[in-house]
């Protein structure tokens, strides 16, 4: 428990005066302190932002699908450059008006060639694109140009550029008559590498063809030489023709999206690096690409008067097997004089696969030259014949060979297009072998010979019948005449086998005989001996022995 404290006990000296503080007013003043703060903080805000404000600018597009006011963002390599402030429709109701707000130091954007678009999930030929789109949303994509014009609208594209500005690499030009499969995005191969790209197309103003713009990367772009061929790789190439069946593709890309591949004929000398924006033929397959080497043409005329069903233009026209030439086209001609139907097939030679090439691998192309060679075959035999390139379907080519036992021609020079001769084909000259086998059997009087094979199997029916007739005569008269002769041989070889056995009498009484025989020789040999050594003992006798 504290005890009580004592006041004596406390210093007051020690303890502080209270001193009465003056009283605070208010004053009314100050309420418009906290606005004037406010309104300062606003301000510098607002200088801030005008200080730190671009150029604005507009954009029409055809849809503003994904876009939405204060929120999408204007990009540059996934840097904001600016934002959308507005969105409006065009006064005809077309297009659609975005007013987008860049940010400072932005007018380097605004050149005229600088091209805008929307960035969202896509699903095209050149691939799935966007995809970081689904969780941040769409965003206008820019790509800047190189212009040195600036401008303050833009139409947005439709689509987004494969080929951005500064890109390494070259654009090309290609004219095709069609476009195919293709679309812009589809791949660009070069020996199944994929080096680049289309970029656009578009029709021709007269729609005779299409135009397309391909981008090629570098280092690849040197690849594209004056003398380069484009053609399509598109799907899968099924053909089936006089050549046989063929199976071609470029890759799993091509075969979905489509795609174009170059590449240069192998027997042509390099030559230099096309140009930017060099124009070319977009060729629909890789052969109608390459065969176009030939510089030197010639055309000729064929006429067959057998069918040609069958040859269609395309087809190969071959010297034992090399390539020297195609069908152009085909017709019929009606001749007067005979009357009868010829059809002339116009072909194109390359005279230069029919000449031989010196050591450093020249040919000669002058049209003296080419008129020797020709010349030189015809007087060999050479003529053209339409043969089966295609069991399967029937297809023919013209087949160009020796006939040294056809009739002899010449070549008129002064037609164009010259005329080469012909002969028939294979299966024609069996038809008209098969027909002069079918006349001559028809010649055959069939049924004066039926008549006579008739009277002839009669004859023999009658033969048969008396050979039946015989034979069962022997068989019932001469049968056992025959077994009793073969039993009187069969007694008459036994005594003979006991006759001629080793015991027999007759066996020992010629041995006897025998063996009386030979000692007879023997001294009539000893005789002889004798006379020849004493020849006068046939006078005078044998001389006694002293």
């Amino acid at each position: 428990m504290t005890e009580p404290v004592n006041d004596n006990d406390i210093d007051k000296a020690a303890v502080p005066l209270a001193v009465q503080a003056p009283r605070w007013h208010w004053s009314p003043w100050l309420i418009w302190l906290v606005p004037l703060v406010a309104a300062l903080v606003g301000g510098t805000i607002l200088v801030q932002a005008l200080l730190e404000r671009g150029p604005s600018i507009t954009i029409n597009f055809k849809s503003a699908e994904g876009l939405e006011a204060g929120k999408t963002k204007i990009k540059y390599k996934d840097v904001d450059i600016g934002t959308v402030g507005r969105i409006t429709l065009s006064p005809d109701r077309k297009e659609v008006i975005v007013a987008a707000q860049l940010v400072k130091n932005a007018d380097s954007f605004l050149l005229d060639d600088t091209r805008f678009w929307i960035v969202r999930p896509r699903v095209g030929a050149g691939g799935i694109s966007g995809l970081g789109t689904l969780l941040s949303g769409s965003y206008i994509g820019v790509d800047v140009g190189k212009s040195e014009t600036s401008r303050e609208e833009f139409t947005g594209l439709d689509v987004p550029p494969f080929v951005l500005t500064g890109l390494a690499g070259r654009q090309f030009v290609l004219h095709a008559e069609q476009i195919g499969s293709l679309d812009i995005g589809a791949p660009i191969f070069f020996r199944h590498i994929q080096v680049g790209q289309i970029a656009a197309y578009e029709l021709d103003k007269d729609g005779a063809g299409v135009t397309m713009q391909v981008f090629v990367n570098a280092p690849y772009d040197k690849f594209v030489t004056t003398n380069t061929r484009f053609w399509q790789a598109s799907g899968v190439e099924l053909s089936l023709d006089a050549n046989g069946v063929k199976l071609a593709t470029e890759s799993l890309a091509s075969i979905l999206s489509g795609g174009v591949s170059f590449g240069a004929p192998e027997d042509v000398a390099a030559t230099a690096e096309a140009a930017v924006n060099a124009r070319f033929t977009l060729y629909g397959n890789r052969d109608s690409a390459l065969k176009h080497a030939d510089t030197v043409v010639r055309k000729a005329l064929l006429y067959f008067d057998e069918s040609v069903r069958g040859l269609a233009p395309g087809a190969p026209v071959d010297f034992r097997g090399i390539p020297v030439g195609e069908v152009t086209a085909i017709s019929f001609d009606y001749d007067k004089a005979t009357g009868l139907f010829r059809f002339p097939v116009e072909i194109n030679l390359y005279p230069q696969r029919l000449q031989s090439r010196n050591r450093k691998g020249a040919s000669s192309t002058a049209p003296e030259d080419i008129t020797r060679v020709i010349d030189a075959l015809i007087k060999h035999g050479l003529h053209a014949q339409l043969k089966t390139g295609n069991l399967l379907t029937g297809q023919l080519f013209v087949a160009l060979d020796f006939f040294p036992d056809a009739p002899k021609t010449k070549i008129d020079w002064r037609n164009e297009p010259i005329t080469l001769p012909t002969v028939p084909g294979t299966l024609e000259e069996l038809q008209s072998i098969l027909s002069r086998i079918a006349r001559r059997l028809d010649k055959v009087p069939m049924e004066q010979i039926a008549a006579d094979v008739r009277t002839a199997v009669k004859s023999l029916d009658t033969t048969l019948k008396s050979t039946d007739a015989l034979v069962r005569r022997l068989d019932t008269e001469l049968a056992p005449e025959a077994r009793s002769t073969l039993e009187q041989v069969r007694k008459t070889i036994a005594s003979a086998d006991q006759m001629l056995a080793s015991d027999a009498p007759l066996q020992q009484d010629l041995r006897t005989t025998l063996r009386d025989i030979s000692r007879a020789a023997q001294a009539l040999r000893s005789l002889t001996d004798y006379l020849e050594r004493h020849p006068e003992s046939l006078l005078r006798g044998k001389k006694e022995a002293p």
